[in-house]
């Protein structure tokens, strides 16, 4: 390496010599020691955590959210709350709790785009707590959505002993990738379960809205609803890599304990016959409604002709008499 009063490696000693300003002669010993001696790389930035996307995709065209009457924290990283909302009157209320989709990926969705459906239901007599979670890119994915679900169910408890609802009045909802907390939570879990061993969390119903309802079986079929991979790097790995991690969390090895589940499906197919009587072995009587055409949207934006066509069947699972 050649060496000159150009080089960023040399500096000047301020010396005088033969009249001009010049290099010192002890300049290049303390060259040899910059070119010896390790470089401190720059401290890097920690990237920027990737934020949730509050976009609408359009489920507010005809209705805009109400105003949440609480907002209720079951974590303490900003995706742990709950939006609950109140029907007028003294209740005791059914409760919906409504959980997004997003194919479980930071920056795409959250509670926000529900928010529309929880306001048209609490119009017609539903409580409900709309629920956002942790995805893959903030904490997510296995377990740490799953971890979320399951805290998150503990806010039924609180919202039933601190408001009007009615605790044996409670669906469970989920949109697209949501569908997979809304049977999930209703089921029970070994060892080898996200979050070990765990009893079904108490629930009525349930309600999937275009969503899978065997995320193992369905994953060809939920990857080309997202357009990318979205089960895999939620799971953690493929179903062919890991294949027990998928079994515990199928119906064939935990069915959900339900009375009801309607399924309304728009992009994705039915589950198949052998899914639905998995998901009907835990006594849930299993209804699907495909709406060949429809949107992916169109079946949760009230004012929809297609969400129109679907709600009666959707009270009637949320209004069910017992």
């Amino acid at each position: 390496m050649m060496f000159g009063p150009d080089s960023p490696l040399l500096f000047s000693t301020g010396l005088r010599r033969g009249g001009h300003r010049g290099w010192g002669w002890w300049s290049p010993l303390l060259i040899l020691a910059a070119a010896c001696t390790p470089a401190t790389p720059a401290p890097e930035e920690a990237p920027a955590a990737v934020q949730p996307n509050n976009a609408m995709y359009g489920t507010d065209a005809a209705l805009a959210p109400s105003t949440p009457d609480a907002t209720l924290r079951y974590a303490d990283h900003p995706r742990g709350f709950a939006e609950l909302r109140l029907p007028e009157g003294k209740g005791p209320f059914p409760l919906a709790v409504i959980y997004h989709g997003g194919c479980w990926k930071t920056g795409i969705a959250s509670q926000a785009y529900m928010a529309p459906l929880a306001t048209r239901w609490q119009s017609l007599g539903i409580a409900t707590l709309n629920v956002d979670y942790r995805e893959v890119g903030d904490g997510g994915g296995w377990p740490g959505s799953f971890t979320d679900w399951a805290a998150s169910a503990k806010l039924i408890e609180e919202a039933a002993a601190r408001y009007p609802i009615d605790r044996e009045g409670v669906t469970l909802v989920g949109h697209s990738a949501g569908a997979l907390p809304a049977l999930w939570l209703a089921s029970a879990q070994g060892q080898g379960g996200p979050v070990g061993k765990r009893k079904p969390h108490k629930a009525r119903a349930a309600i999937v809205l275009d969503g899978p309802g065997d995320v193992g079986v369905e994953q060809p079929a939920f990857d080309a609803l997202c357009q990318f991979s979205a089960v895999a790097p939620f799971m953690g790995d493929s179903p062919a890599a890991n294949p027990a991690r998928y079994a515990a969390i199928a119906p064939a090895a935990a069915a959900p304990q339900l009375a009801a589940l309607l399924f309304v499906q728009a992009k994705l197919p039915a589950p198949s016959v052998a899914t639905q009587a998995a998901l009907a072995a835990g006594g849930a009587k299993v209804t699907v409604r495909e709406n060949a055409g429809a949107s992916h949207f169109a079946i949760i934006t009230p004012g929809n002709p297609v969400y129109t066509a679907n709600e009666a069947a959707m009270l009637a699972v949320l209004k069910a008499e017992r």
